[in-house]
């Protein structure tokens, strides 16, 4: 006999039983079923709600709600909810990671947290540590440019504030396809790479990078000061390169607009710029002596020997200097020399300047 023939007999037995019952005890037998099945669902009901209560309880409970001192965790890309709560626990950040894990699913938050480095603490509450990965409220280091800094010297910081390597930082800043595509008519970014504080997370590219400090480039250079360098006849690269120039041989904020009048008189008079550090800049590994040799060696960058500006900007610019190229000082200076003192001497002819040069150079080298 097969087992559903066994099935059937036993079901038909059961059912005869129940007939031969009185009326009574089939209501009795029923009544009990009944009050044992209501008797179970109201055992889960208040054990889910008990449950609720208590991951409630837990989500706004911080492990330690006296810690003071904050904890690095990086999750990684495609990072499993219970490999980050185990890091969390061993953290000391939660004390359950089961409980950490049961809220995320039950507000579904498991598959939305987000890669990063983050700063938490054991006195954030594990709600608010959800809510921190889910935002992808990641921990940001701080990058300083100062104003007139180089390509290089930028890199510098870059892998110092551990971003990356200085070598990738440079190639990806002289990449000319990348900076062509970025709007930039130039073989680099040198000069759009705006001086300022930035916070970048820790995995930012090197693209992220100049491409934040290049919007803030965009955001300072306005409207107005593009139509302004038309109006002087310039290109938008000719006033940064002008402006780095400033920048470098700025010692004193106030002279800014008197420098600038001394390229603009020396341009609109077709002299040569003959500026120090445009020299330097076209130079390979030197080494803080500028000599005779050098400014007679000829580069795309030596205003000594080359009419007009150099081959592109030799720094990037700040604000001021931006603004001092196109809103000039209007003087007849066509000379200047260094008095020692970060100031210099403004000269109108060459023998004011000779004699402005024995006295602020040749004098104190002697």
């Amino acid at each position: 006999m097969s087992k559903w023939s066994e099935w059937q007999d036993e079901k038909d037995t059961i059912f005869c039983r129940v007939r031969r019952l009185h009326p009574k005890g089939a209501f009795l037998i029923l009544k009990k079923t009944l009050l044992f099945i209501l008797i179970s669902l109201f055992i889960v009901v208040c054990a889910a709600a008990g449950l609720i209560f208590e991951l409630r309880i837990y989500a706004d409970s911080p492990a330690d709600v006296n810690a003071s001192q904050n904890v690095i965790v990086n999750v990684r890309p495609g990072q499993t909810l219970k490999t980050t709560a185990d890091i969390l626990q061993q953290a000391n950040l939660i004390k359950s990671r089961l409980k950490f894990i049961l809220i995320a699913r039950f507000k579904g938050l498991d598959k939305r947290l987000k890669a990063g480095e983050y700063l938490l603490s054991a006195a954030m509450p594990p709600r608010q540590i959800l809510e921190i990965m889910v935002k992808g409220a990641v921990n940001l280091h701080k990058l300083t440019v100062p104003e007139g800094y180089s390509i290089s010297q930028i890199a510098v910081l870059v892998e110092n504030a551990k971003f990356g390597s200085k070598i990738d930082f440079i190639n990806t800043a002289t990449d000319t396809v990348l900076a062509g595509k970025s709007g930039i008519e130039a073989p680099s970014f040198e000069g759009y790479l705006f001086p300022d504080t930035y916070f970048f997370p820790r995995e930012v590219t090197m693209e992220q990078i100049i491409s934040t400090m290049l919007n803030r480039f965009w955001a300072v250079f306005t409207t107005e000061w593009k139509l302004r360098a038309r109006d002087l006849g310039f290109t938008i690269h000719q006033i940064v390169t002008l402006a780095s120039i400033i920048e470098k041989e700025t010692g004193a904020a106030f002279e800014r607009p008197i420098i600038s009048s001394v390229f603009h008189n020396r341009l609109k008079k077709k002299m040569r710029l003959e500026s120090d550090p445009t020299v330097i800049y076209g130079l390979k590994n030197f080494n803080g002596n500028l000599t005779r040799k050098h400014l007679s060696t000829h580069t795309p960058y030596n205003t000594y020997k080359i009419k007009g500006l150099p081959a592109g900007p030799i720094a990037n610019p700040g604000r001021a200097s931006l603004e001092a190229a196109l809103y000039p000082e209007r003087t007849v200076f066509i000379y200047f020399v260094s008095k020692k003192d970060n100031t210099h001497h403004f000269s109108t002819t060459l023998k004011e300047h000779n004699k402005a040069v024995r006295t602020y150079q040749l004098r104190r080298k002697k």
